[in-house]
C-alpha cells in the first residue's frame, strides 16, 4: 500500500516515491532502505536490521551505507543536518520520523472482513520459502524424516549468501495445508517457493521437489529422489546437498532473466553482476570483456562486494589466458581474486572463483585449495567449487582428484550449463591416466555442451593423438586455433603452471596434433 508523508508518496508495489505528481528518480537499494526505515517507524532501526533487510546479510561497509541514507534523505529533501524525516540515533541506529498516512486506512472501515492479506514486498534480491514437504506415506511417524529434511534444506539454503531465506518457523505456519503458491509468495513476500513431498515404501524412499515462481506459477525446476532408507541422517544429508545444488544454478538462470527485463537505470550492484554473468559464462576472452564493465560498475557501488570480486577475477583470468597472456590481466585477476578473499570468508562461491583464479594466474595450488576448502565448509553443496577446482588440481598433476572432482560437480549439478568443463576435465585426467578411450568420450561431452570454448578443443586433441587418430586430432586444434588465434603450446603451458610431472606428455601431444610451439 503506498505510504503517504508530507507531499510524498512511496508506492511498494510499483516501486515509486512521488513528490506530488512528479516521479523521484531512486536507485532500488535506496528504495528499499527507505521503504524499510517507514513499515518499521515505530522503532529505531540498526544498522544490522538494514545489512539484513536490504543486503540480505552481506557484508556492507559502513561508508556504503552512509551514502545509501544520505541518498534516501536527498530524495526527500532531507540533510543529514536537518534530519527531518529520515533521523540518526546515536550508537543505535536510524528512525523515520516522518508522520505517514497509510493509503488503505481511508477505505477500512468499507473493507469487507474477509479481504485477503495485502502479504510482504518482496526484496529486491532473490528470496525464497521452503514449504514443509508433504508425508505421503501414509505413516504419521515419517513426519519427523520429511521435517528433519526441510529444515535441513532451508539451512543449506542460508548459506547461499546472494539468497534471502524464510526462517523455518514462518514456512512450517502451511504444515498440513493446502496452498496456493501465489498466496504464499505474497503472505511470505518470496519470489520463489520449494515445495515437494516424501512417499515411504517398505525400504525404499521416494521424495520429489519442485521450484516454483510465486509470481506467476511457472516452474523453474523438479527432481525425483529414490533411494534405500538405510542411515535416515545421511539419506537426509545426500537429499540436502542434491536439492541446494540444484537450486542454485536454477535461481540464477532465473535471476538473470528476470535482471534483463528491467531497465538499465534500476539497477544495482546485484543486478549489474547478474547482466554480466552469461557473458562471462562464454570462457571466452570476448564475453570476459564485455561483461566487466558491468561487473567494475557494481564494484563502483559497492567496493567491498565478494562475489562481484570473484568473477571479475574469472574474467580477468580468461583475457589472460586466452586473450594475448597480458600481463595487466594476470596482475588484476590476482588483485580481484585475493580481494574475493578478504571480503568474503563467508561466501562460498567467491572463495570458488578466488581459489580458481589463484591457481590459474599465481600457481599457487596450496592457497588455492585453502580457498576450496574454506568454500566446501560453507556450503557442501557449492558444485562450482568442483567444477572450477578440478581444472587448477589437474594442471598441479593430481589426475586422479581431478576427475573425482569433475565427477563430484556434475553429481551435485547434473544440468548446469557449466559442466563441460568437469566434463573436460575429466577427459583431460583420464589423458593424464593413460585412459585415451575414456578421455576421448568425456572430451566429446564436453564439446558438445560447450564448443564455442577454445581450450576443449585442446584437451581432447591429445588423446586422439595417443589413439593414432591424427585427422581427428588436428581438426580439434584447428578449432581451437580459429577460436583462439593467439594460442601457442610453450605460451599456455607456462601461463597456466602445467606441473613438471606433465607438461611433457601433455605439450608432446598437442604440438603433434598441430598446435603451434
Amino acid at each position: 500500500m503506498p505510504y503517504h508523508f508530507e507531499d510524498f508518496a512511496l508506492d511498494g508495489e510499483r516501486r515509486e516515491l512521488r513528490r506530488g505528481s512528479d516521479l523521484v528518480p531512486v536507485e532500488p537499494q535506496v528504495f528499499d532502505l527507505l521503504q524499510y526505515l517507514i513499515r518499521n517507524r515505530e522503532r529505531v532501526v540498526s544498522k544490522d536490521d538494514l545489512v539484513e533487510a536490504v543486503w540480505q546479510g552481506r557484508i556492507v561497509s559502513d561508508a556504503t551505507l552512509a551514502s545509501r541514507v544520505n541518498a534516501a534523505r536527498n530524495a526527500l529533501r532531507d540533510s543529514g543536518e536537518e534530519q527531518r524525516l529520515v533521523r540518526t540515533i546515536l550508537r543505535r541506529g536510524f528512525r523515520f520520523v516522518g508522520t505517514v498516512r497509510e493509503e488503505a486506512e481511508a477505505t477500512k472501515a468499507t473493507a469487507p472482513v474477509d479481504q485477503p492479506k495485502s502479504g510482504l514486498g518482496i526484496p529486491a534480491r532473490p528470496s525464497i520459502a521452503v514449504l514443509p514437504f508433504v508425508n505421503m506415506s501414509g505413516d504419521a511417524e515419517q513426519d519427523y524424516f520429511a521435517d528433519g529434511m526441510v529444515e535441513d534444506i532451508i539451512t543449506g539454503l542460508s548459506r547461499i549468501r546472494w539468497l534471502f531465506v524464510i526462517a523455518r518457523n514462518s514456512s512450517f505456519t502451511y504444515k498440513g495445508r493446502a496452498v496456493d503458491v501465489k498466496q504464499v509468495g505474497q503472505e511470505l513476500g518470496v519470489r520463489y517457493v520449494l515445495e515437494g513431498s516424501v512417499r515411504k515404501v517398505g525400504s525404499r524412499v521416494r521424495i520429489t521437489g519442485q521450484l516454483v515462481d510465486a509470481e506467476d506459477g511457472s516452474h523453474l525446476w523438479a527432481e525425483r529422489y529414490d533411494r534405500e532408507l538405510t542411515d535416515v541422517f545421511a539419506l537426509q544429508d545426500e537429499i540436502t546437498v542434491s536439492v541446494v545444488a540444484a537450486i542454485e544454478p536454477n535461481l540464477r538462470r532465473a535471476e538473470i532473466e528476470r535482471v534483463k527485463r528491467k531497465r538499465p537505470d534500476s539497477l544495482d550492484a546485484y543486478d549489474l553482476l547478474l547482466r554480466a554473468l552469461p557473458d562471462v559464462y562464454t570462457f571466452m576472452p570476448q564475453g570476459a570483456a564485455k561483461g566487466l564493465p558491468l561487473l567494475d560498475q557494481a564494484l563502483a557501488i559497492e567496493p567491498n562486494y565478494a562475489l562481484a570480486h570473484g568473477f571479475a577475477a574469472w574474467a580477468h583470468q580468461t583475457l589472460f589466458i586466452r586473450g594475448g597472456l597480458k600481463a595487466e590481466h594476470r596482475d588484476k585477476a590476482a588483485r580481484h581474486a585475493h580481494a574475493a578473499i578478504e571480503h568474503g570468508p563467508g561466501d562460498a562461491m567467491a572463495m570458488a572463483l578466488a581459489g580458481f583464479t589463484i591457481g590459474m594466474v599465481e600457481h599457487d595450488r596450496k592457497l588455492a585449495d585453502a580457498a576450496f576448502a574454506t568454500a566446501l565448509s560453507l556450503s557442501a553443496s557449492c558444485a562450482f567449487v568442483y567444477a572450477f577446482g578440478c581444472v587448477s588440481v589437474a594442471y598441479g598433476g593430481d589426475a586422479a582428484r581431478a576427475i573425482d572432482w569433475g565427477e563430484q560437480a556434475i553429481r551435485l549439478s547434473p544440468l548446469d550449463a557449466m559442466n563441460c568443463v568437469p566434463h573436460g576435465i575429466i577427459g583431460f585426467g583420464n589423458f593424464l591416466a593413460g585412459r585415451h578411450e575414456q578421455a576421448v568420450a568425456a572430451g566429446r561431452r564436453a564439446v558438445e555442451m560447450t564448443p564455442g570454448f577454445s581450450m576443449l578443443h585442446g584437451w581432447l586433441a591429445a588423446p586422439l593423438v595417443r589413439l593414432g587418430r591424427l585427422d581427428e586430432a588436428k581438426a580439434s586444434a584447428a578449432r581451437l586455433m580459429a577460436l583462439d588465434p593467439h594460442f601457442s603450446v610453450g605460451r599456455w603451458s607456462a601461463a597456466v603452471g602445467l606441473a613438471p610431472e606433465i607438461v611433457g606428455e601433455v605439450t608432446d601431444a598437442m604440438r603433434l596434433a598441430g598446435l603451434p610451439e
